[in-house]
């Protein structure tokens, strides 16, 4: 691509931006096809089914115990199996990811065992040494031991025994056939060994990755069971005369879906399944940005007493709308349809989602219409479910403080889309051709790049939202 009429991104030095000229003339074919997500979805659903439906087989059966549906914690996390599961056998079977040059694996290798123990040995100690630290920075966050983290804690603490036994037989397995076994972990490992041939910037790759995983994997954690026990739990035909209830019913669904494959995106970053972590976010603004999005930073910027609590003397849609039943089912439609484009986002992405991070190009799915379709999406349903232009009282000073402090949390997430480009943009030619690309062709990105090329009279490029929860294209 010729960028000698290109930008830098502002603030971003060395990072260039996409012009039209550099447009290919078709998308580039996305990284994840369609149906590992759809595998998934497939998995899920019925592992929920049985779990509402558990009394009943339980009776049939003569099993022992309560008759109650499966709705707990552990049934949440027993959900990622039968998520993981089929996005796994899809991607290996069907897909055949695991014979991508991506993977950086070659099959016909099978080095002798003598040939990589001294090198997995190394990679080990970089593992564990790792996880230690982690466990370190969990115990003195002591938010990470109340509430809804207590349970993330536990999981993440009978994980580790699981992880230290798995490790080493799997890290002997993969060095047996990766190209360049010297990875970043054996990196950080040979440098705490005093080994020679040790670098710094595989060892700041190796730490970014394993601090998205940690930071962002124990709040998925944390999440899942709320959303699973209402979905289990809920009972539709109470309430399918309600547009309010049947409608927030259906959000709670679409979240949980979200936040189920998201957390396998998260914990299960596999090599074979040409699922690992590329490359973290090399930018502090993408981290800034990023972070204040998440506990415990976001509690005191999008909380009842952060800075940027934008429903103070405010009411949800369902109170503004009370008294016409026909608004309350359109707008709860309306609602429904922002969350489902926030799931879609999410759940196209297969077991590759998670947030700061480069696992490949997402060119499908919603991704066809905007670079950020759960950064619009997401955004638009904040606006549409707290309506802070409306005030309880009146107020126009609560109404101007409302929307004003909305619209910083819009510009944060525009914010952290400028930055996650920029680490896109920079890590890979076929980011930089589906950029293009949707510049000119994107149901929401181009008029809005033409729109932003006329009033500025020069050609910069758009993010693809105007106003646009924390998932966007570049968070692979």
């Amino acid at each position: 691509m010729d960028h000698r009429n290109s930008t830098a991104l502002p603030g971003l030095p060395g990072v260039l931006q996409i012009t039209p000229d550099d447009a290919p003339a078709c998308a580039p074919e996305s990284d994840v096809s369609t149906g590992v997500g759809l595998a998934g979805l497939l998995g899920l659903a019925v592992w929920v089914l049985f779990c509402r439906t558990y009394p009943l087989t339980a009776e049939v059966l003569g099993l022992p115990g309560p008759r109650e549906p499966l709705s707990g914690p552990h049934a949440a996390l027993m959900a990622m199996v039968f998520t993981a599961g089929p996005m796994a056998i899809w991607s290996v079977a069907v897909d055949r990811v695991h014979l991508r040059l991506s993977t950086g694996l070659d099959w016909s290798l099978k080095r002798p065992l003598e040939d990589v123990l001294p090198i997995s040995a190394v990679k080990i100690v970089g593992l564990w040494s790792t996880w230690g630290a982690l466990a370190a920075l969990f115990g003195l966050g002591r938010w990470y031991w109340e509430g809804n983290y207590l349970f993330a804690m536990h999981t993440l603490g009978y994980a580790l025994a699981a992880m230290v036994a798995l490790s080493v037989p799997y890290a002997i397995w993969l060095d047996r056939y990766m190209v360049e076994p010297r990875d970043a972990a054996w990196h950080f490992g040979a440098r705490l060994l005093g080994r020679d041939g040790w670098e710094a910037e595989p060892i700041k790759k190796h730490w970014r990755a394993w601090l998205i995983k940690g930071f962002f994997g124990a709040f998925m954690i944390s999440i899942l069971p709320v959303g699973f026990a209402i979905v289990v739990e809920a009972q539709p035909a109470q309430i399918i005369a309600n547009p309010v209830e049947l409608g927030m019913l259906l959000v709670t669904l679409l979240f949980m879906i979200d936040v189920q494959i998201g957390t396998v995106g998260y914990l299960f970053t596999l090599r074979p399944l040409d699922a690992h972590i590329r490359s973290g976010n090399p930018f502090l603004a993408g981290w800034v940005a990023a972070l204040l999005c998440y506990p415990p930073f976001a509690w005191g910027v999008f909380g009842a007493g952060g800075v940027l609590n934008y429903e103070v003397n405010g009411a949800k849609w369902d109170y503004w709308l009370m008294g016409s039943d026909t608004m309350l089912w359109l707008w709860a439609a309306w609602i429904v349809a922002l969350t489902a484009l926030y799931a879609w986002a999410t759940f196209i992405f297969g077991i590759r989602f998670s947030n700061l991070t480069y696992r490949g190009v997402i060119t499908n799915g919603p991704y066809r219409f905007t670079r950020h379709p759960a950064y619009l999406s997401k955004n638009l349903y904040w606006w549409c479910f707290s309506m802070p232009f409306l005030a309880i009282g009146g107020s126009p000073a609560d109404v101007a403080r409302n929307c004003f402090f909305l619209l910083c949390v819009n510009a944060i997430y525009y914010w952290r889309a400028r930055t996650e480009e920029a680490h896109l943009l920079a890590e890979d030619a076929k980011y930089r051709a589906y950029h293009a690309w949707m510049e000119e062709h994107g149901l929401i990105t181009a008029p809005l790049a033409r729109l932003k090329r006329r009033v500025l009279g020069r050609r910069v490029s758009a993010l693809g939202f105007t106003a646009s929860n924390p998932h966007t294209q570049p968070a692979e």
